[in-house]
């Protein structure tokens, strides 16, 4: 198999000077200390929360006790909804979900020939997303067995495969489009039905998923016919439903320049416009010895993401009637494939560790830097992460949870996410990494930075996440950089400061279960030590500050190498 199609995301890179993984650099500087200045009386409007988005592969675990109990996670992080796209709702199957594989079963043809749905599985699924608070990015995809075309599709027999069409066989495009529009005005209907008009008008219908490679077997021709077959259909039973794609990799620029020329000169319905970003792939399957260190040391680059979505984005901006729409970046990820873990390279563990959190942080503000600067704007970064069942601990895969439905790092992020405020306010650091960097990349990784984003409430309250990180997942530094963060433009005279962190000692269940000797099989006195250190953590007990006469404030924090602080200044009654 050539590295292509092993490695889709990264190596067609299309001009990009990205390489598929970033080479560590052992001598790279640090930061020695930083200055932030907060003006939280400088309004710059709304802050789009990019990450309330989340999706996988494995659309029958969404309804599993583990899979609803996740969901209600981000419902209780948040106080607010978020966009959940599961894959494979139309593949044909058993239900049995595996990791990469799942089925909703839905569509069937009786023994002459006539079709008819069966919604059993799908209505578990997203009864589970609704239910925790949640809405559902249907996405389309893909052809059932009893659709596929006849095309000449062999596997070797293998007792480790299902069949020709488990192992890639619904990728090709339906054998008849009528039959594949009446599976979708049946599906919309349904749910129409199911959720009130109401619900699914929140919904977003987006046709398959990266169809620019192997996820899709025929042209970009058909691609588009589908498009319009599919957007009528959804249309027909649920006239206001926000339709949209194509979903293609960072390396499927043509494919959407071809998909919005495509729209644009016809006038299709479009309501948002979707493609997807990683930061690397690392060589496939390294199988060193269990615990080994990497063949090769690497890491993923958070510049290569936002290069991608800037050349998404240009590409956009060169359609007047699009600038406005909504964007999806709805895989937007680290590292690919989720299901690979630090067994198969151990280049994946950062996936276990506080690294992975703070690069989320940096990754989401540099996306609001690129929404303000336009002239296209990013309304969701999702996270392709969920669970996988029978994970062993600490596995390394990209999942919010571990074995024992115990939560990883990466979780608290979005804990901190969930607690910034509605507007964002001006926020300026001289340790920080400038997206204007991307004017002229030359294929090199985020350096180490010191960074910040800050936010406001109606109620006056104001939050500042606060971040050092490198892309590079090797580094380390033996001190921890002091940060001055001078605060000004506050409007009340007295405030309650809380710390909250997440670094090696905090927020890091992970760090309980190394120091544990890494068991296999912890016992119970060992999970509720690991369990009990899960959660979002205090660096320091709250106190009470009261700013200067012209409404400003310093605060000094020390952040180790990766670390992320969010401090909230609440005032006091």
């Amino acid at each position: 198999m050539s590295t292509e199609t092993q490695n889709p995301h990264v190596s067609r890179r299309a001009g990009s000077p990205f390489p598929p993984a970033a080479p560590s650099d052992p001598d790279a500087p640090h930061v020695e200390r930083a200055l932030i200045e907060v003006d939280a009386a400088a309004d710059l409007g709304p802050i789009e929360p990019v990450w309330r988005s989340i999706g996988y592969d494995e659309f029958n675990w969404t309804y599993t006790r583990t899979g609803k109990r996740l969901l209600r996670s981000f419902g209780e992080i948040s106080g607010d909804s978020y966009h959940v796209r599961p894959h494979y709702v139309f593949c044909s199957g058993s239900g049995f979900g595996i990791p990469h594989w799942s089925s909703g079963n839905v569509y069937h043809e009786d023994e002459n020939g006539n079709p008819y749905y069966d919604f059993t599985l799908v209505d578990q699924a997203y009864d589970a997303i609704v239910a925790a608070g949640h809405h559902v990015l249907v996405e389309l995809g893909f052809t059932p067995r009893d659709l596929v075309p006849d095309v000449e599709f062999t596997v070797p027999s293998s007792p480790t495969l299902y069949g020709a069409y488990e192992a890639g066989a619904w990728r090709f495009p339906p054998r008849d489009y009528g039959r594949w529009a009446g599976l979708i005005e049946a599906h919309a209907r349904h749910c129409a039905e199911r959720y009130g008009m109401a619900e699914v008008s929140e919904w977003l219908w987006e046709l398959w998923n990266e169809p620019d490679i192997f996820y899709w077997g025929g042209t970009v021709q058909q691609y588009n016919e589908l498009y319009t077959v599919t957007a009528q259909a959804v249309r027909a039973a649920i006239p206001g439903a926000k339709v949209g794609g194509p979903s293609v990799t960072s390396g499927g620029l043509e494919f959407l320049k071809e998909f919005l020329d495509y729209t644009s000169s016809r006038g299709e319905p479009l309501d948002f416009i979707s493609y997807h970003t990683k930061g690397c792939h690392f060589p496939t399957r390294d199988y060193r010895p269990i615990g080994a260190p990497a063949t090769e040391q690497a890491s993923p680059s958070s510049t290569k993401m936002l290069y991608d979505i800037v050349r998404c984005n240009r590409i956009i901006a060169d359609y007047p009637e699009y600038r406005d729409l909504e964007v999806l970046v709805d895989e937007c990820d680290a590292a690919v494939p989720a299901h690979f873990g630090r067994y198969d390279n151990a280049n994946y563990a950062f996936q276990n560790t506080e690294y992975y959190p703070v690069f989320q942080a940096k990754l989401f503000k540099k996306i609001l830097d690129l929404n303000a600067a336009g002239p296209v704007s990013v309304n969701q970064a999702t996270s392709w992460s969920f669970y996988f069942e029978a994970e062993r601990w600490f596995e390394g895969t990209r999942s919010f949870l571990t074995a024992d439905g115990t939560e990883k790092p990466l979780l608290n992020a979005y804990r901190m996410f969930g607690r910034l405020g509605s507007h964002r306010v001006a926020a300026r650091s001289d340790q920080a990494w400038s997206i204007e960097a991307l004017a002229d990349p030359d294929g090199s990784s985020m350096p180490e930075e010191v960074d910040a984003l800050a936010t406001t409430d109606e109620d006056g309250t104001v939050a500042i996440l606060v971040w050092r990180h490198t892309d590079d997942q090797y580094q380390r530094a033996e001190a921890a950089t002091p940060v001055r963060i001078a605060v000004s433009g506050l409007d009340h005279t007295g405030y309650r400061l809380s710390h909250l962190r997440i670094d090696h000692d905090h927020s890091n269940a992970h760090t309980v279960w190394a120091s544990l000797g890494s068991p296999s099989d912890p016992g119970d006195d060992e999970i509720a030590k690991i369990q009990a250190r899960q959660g979002l953590e205090e660096f320091e007990p709250a106190r009470d500050l009261d700013p200067d006469p012209s409404g400003g404030l310093a605060l000094e924090v020390a952040l180790p190498l990766p670390a992320v602080s969010l401090l909230i200044l609440t005032p006091r009654s």
